[in-house]
């Protein structure tokens, strides 16, 4: 037999790269298009909402400054389900909770699209959105079970495109069916979306978590484990790691990157629509694709650099591992694109009318997409690095508290508009996202100083 025989390595491998070597080249890849396609499902859902808030106010006779208001519950939404599903991830496994919150989501489709209230709308805005929420958070944590340090930022990077692919082409596929058929007959095709997923996952997601990690694994034998214990556990209890300096920076910066997204988006219909004479819904949609398409393009892109940063900076270090290093990828586009990109629309849409006008907010939007994410994965990848053991619910942590801010902010997006215009509320998000790229940049030169003021459990190279 050969002395290079995979079958018989002449040293054993280390635990480790062992318990990484569970799942083959080819498994590790369907299980990433599955949890891919369970983080593109609230993000296109989303995305197709926005379009449609003008035809939803007039079949339910309300004001869109009321229908948007179903964003911000959706906002809470996702952020109660994200805490509770991560928080449950831990103690059951990652499979288990996709099978449960998934109906959910089917269900609060189907309600949606027989809604005549805008109250009853926004309930079941609030339960379609807790339905999928464990999409982002519980498949950032799938990514840490499957992938290694050196592999992660890619594999985070092709989740965080394949997810924003929704954003790519939700709003054209919402503007779509809103007039050519009803925003009705679209909650209708979410749902078919939602169980589709969920039969697909029931027969091929296997379970993910590291062998004997779950909460299950230790406080119940094997022969037990098949009978269902519903075990309370508290859902809040992963805010509490937010008490580590850097999580919360990178959970700020975050929200501060992420908010220009929503302040472009959330009022295209009412900037872009009236300043260039566009009237047709499914047109409207159309003009969201650039921010999808730099979304796409910006996620693996920043997600191959943060890798490269990271083998890069360590060998530099002589083997020793910063995790701040991969943050190092965020600098260009929270310092340049994010807020350039916004207050560029903004003068724009006041002072240059017609098709150039419209080219130029286009490209911006383009431009905002790919600098989003260049902040958005290499600081996802982060939190899994740094708390490997309690990835998903630090993710949930992070993006529920980020979610909850943004649900706020969203909401006095239209207000700020009507009240001081579109170029003063893109220059105050610009001057916030500067904020962000302070404390992200903070985070990479004081890391270590401001990891060893509280402990929280950061992982170390040895179990990461």
């Amino acid at each position: 037999m050969s002395i290079n025989s995979e079958e018989s390595p002449l040293l054993p491998l280390d635990p480790h790269e062992q318990v990484y070597k569970r799942f083959s080249p080819w498994q590790k890849r369907v299980i990433l298009a599955q949890v891919s396609l369970s983080g593109l499902l609230p993000l296109f859902t989303s995305g197709t909402f926005v379009p449609a808030i003008p035809k939803i106010s007039k079949d339910l006779s309300v004001s869109p400054a009321a229908v948007s208001l179903a964003v911000s519950i959706s906002i809470c939404g996702a952020a109660v389900g994200s805490l509770v599903f991560a928080t449950y991830s831990r103690y059951y496994g990652r499979r288990p909770v996709y099978l449960f919150g998934l109906p959910f989501f089917c269900i609060g489709s189907y309600c949606i699209s027989t809604a005549t209230d805008v109250r009853l709308l926004l309930v079941y805005r609030f339960f379609q959105a807790f339905g999928v929420s464990s999409g982002m958070s519980v498949g950032g944590a799938v990514i840490g079970d499957v992938f290694k340090l050196e592999e992660r930022g890619r594999a985070m990077g092709i989740f965080l495109a394949m997810s924003l692919l929704g954003p790519a082409i939700a709003p054209f596929v919402g503007g779509a069916f809103t007039r050519y058929a009803s925003w009705r007959a679209l909650q209708a095709f979410l749902c078919g979306c939602g169980i589709l997923l969920l039969l697909v996952m029931y027969r091929w997601f296997p379970e993910t978590s590291h062998p004997g990690t779950r909460g299950v694994d230790k406080e119940l034998p094997e022969t037990e484990q098949r009978r269902f214990k519903f075990v309370w556990l508290n859902p809040l209890s992963g805010l509490y790691l937010l008490r580590g300096p850097t999580l919360t920076l990178v959970m700020l910066t975050s929200y501060t990157i992420l908010l220009t997204d929503y302040v472009l988006l959330i009022p295209l219909a009412y900037t872009f629509g009236p300043r260039y004479n566009i009237t047709n819904e499914a047109l409207i949609g159309a003009c969201f694709i650039p921010a999808g398409l730099g979304n796409m393009i910006g996620a693996p892109l920043a997600g191959y650099l943060s890798d490269v940063g990271v083998v890069k900076w360590r060998a530099k270090r002589g083997g020793v591992w910063y995790p701040e290093d991969r943050l190092r990828t965020t600098l260009f586009g929270a310092a340049v694109c994010v807020p350039g990109s916004i207050l560029v629309v903004g003068l724009t849409l006041k002072f240059v009318p017609g098709t150039i006008g419209l080219v130029i907010c286009l490209v911006s939007l383009f431009v905002n997409g790919i600098g989003v994410d260049l902040v958005l994965s290499p600081s996802s990848a982060y939190l899994v690095d740094v708390m490997h053991s309690r990835s998903a619910e630090t993710m949930a942590a992070c993006q529920g508290s980020r979610a909850l801010i943004l649900a706020a902010s969203v909401s006095l997006i239209i207000p700020s508009i009507n009240t001081l215009g579109v170029l003063a509320t893109n220059t105050i998000s610009a001057l916030l996202a500067w904020v962000g790229f302070g404390m992200i940049w903070a985070c990479i030169k004081y890391g270590d100083r401001m990891r060893a003021w509280i402990d929280v459990g950061y992982s170390t190279a040895d179990n990461n």
